[in-house]
């Protein structure tokens, strides 16, 4: 494809952004898989350390299977947004995991004394660095609820040694929304940093840079790849300087680079994601309303159902409510037991983001160690259900869930 021709359709960027065409005429970005790189004159590769020229050196500092994943990320999280009349420049750091990519986005932004705001009813694995892993740093978290923005203004009001605002929308496992834009404009006119998780949503359905936020993270693992094949993550940031400079440079000294294989796994995955998330969305909001008039359910959480109150603010950021939902079992913990040993088609598993329909019950299974009164303080009930509705026929996911219900 000549890459000056103007893409106007999401699609497009989709399947064509980040690619350039190989030396060799492949159709397909190769795998990479090389640990290093050679030189044509010791002169070049001095070039290359000192920066004075581009180029691969070592795989865990870059490569070009990374590279295309990275590039088409960054293109789609971009897609359609202008600073000062141009096109939003995005820079993506592709890394091993999800962990590990926010584990850069933190230790590059944060040092000791400084303090992080965020919220309830995180992914566990954030939760735990943030309030495990950091505090031995020196860096600290405050939890609140920033749905309330007289609540996250007070916050930062209270604290001055509060640096970064750290949100996850929808978040996990409640699907709760905080409000981007207004959370954003708070975050600048307290000159904090801000940083949104937005795993669930994928760029399909939200763009967090248009909302002004300045760091994107994602588990690519999940949507982005879409069938289950691969671990990744990915760091965005719109302060390309500072992703080239201080971000990489973490990224490359952590080790927690990605892998060819899993690139290439993730670029392929991607080119499908419009078509996936379509279907995807259009399941969840039909699984959503028959769990809602079902007489085992107690609650159902999904904000494309309006009386979730979240509903609103999931309206006005996102272009659907998207694929996951959870919801409550009156018959608490052995409901939840019961109902997942009787499935018959959707898949017992955590994880989410795949083709099929994966469903997982946190008090057995993630948050089985939590004690009860801290599930519940977090939204976590002995009788939750999480959901993520894949993209078989909808009523061979209903019927299945009927039947085990």
């Amino acid at each position: 494809m000549d890459n000056n021709f103007p893409l106007t359709g999401w699609g497009s960027v989709a399947v064509h952004s980040g690619h350039l065409q190989d030396p060799l005429y492949a159709h397909l970005v190769p795998i990479y898989a090389s640990s290093t790189f050679v030189y044509d004159e010791a002169e070049q590769g001095m070039r290359r350390f000192s920066g004075k020229e581009e180029g691969y050196i070592y795989s865990r500092w870059g490569n070009p299977t990374f590279t295309e994943a990275e590039n088409k990320i960054a293109a789609l999280e971009s897609f359609g947004i202008k600073k000062n009349d141009s096109p939003l420049a995005v820079k993506g750091i592709l890394h091993a995991s999800g962990m590990a990519a926010i584990t850069t986005l933190l230790l590059s932004n944060l040092k000791s004394g400084d303090k992080i705001l965020t919220h309830y009813s995180l992914y566990g694995g954030t939760e735990e660095i943030v309030t495990k892993v950091l505090p031995a740093l020196g860096i600290t978290a405050i939890i609140a609820d920033l749905r309330d923005l007289n609540i996250a203004e007070n916050a930062i009001k209270k604290d001055p040694a509060i640096k970064l605002l750290y949100i996850e929308t929808p978040a996990n496992p409640t699907i709760q929304c905080v409000d981007i834009e207004a959370l954003s404009g708070l975050a600048k006119q307290y000159h904090l940093l801000t940083a949104c998780d937005n795993t669930f949503a994928t760029p399909y359905l939200q763009q967090p840079f248009r909302f002004g936020i300045d760091f994107v993270v994602h588990s690519t693992t999940k949507f982005l790849n879409g069938h289950g094949t691969s671990i990744g993550g990915i760091l965005l940031g719109s302060n390309t300087d500072f992703m080239k400079t201080k971000a990489y440079t973490m990224a490359k000294t952590l080790g927690g680079n990605a892998n060819p294989f899993d690139a290439f796994l993730l670029i392929n995955g991607m080119k499908t994601l419009e078509l996936r998330m379509e279907r995807h969305c259009h399941n969840a909001m039909e699984v959503a309303n028959f769990l809602e008039q079902h007489p085992a359910v107690a609650k159902v959480n999904y904000t494309g159902l309006r009386d979730h109150p979240d509903h609103y603010t999931a309206m006005k950021q996102m272009r659907h409510p998207g694929a996951m939902l959870s919801f409550e079992l009156k018959k608490g913990l052995q409901g939840g037991i019961d109902f997942m040993n009787k499935l018959k088609m959707c898949v017992r598993t955590v994880s989410l983001g795949t083709c099929d329909t994966l469903l997982s019950h946190p008090a057995s299974m993630t948050h089985y160690s939590v004690p009860k009164e801290e599930k519940e303080k977090y939204g976590i009930t002995d009788g939750l259900i999480r959901m993520n509705v894949g993209i078989e026929n909808v009523q061979d996911i209903i019927a299945d869930l009927n039947q085990a219900l």
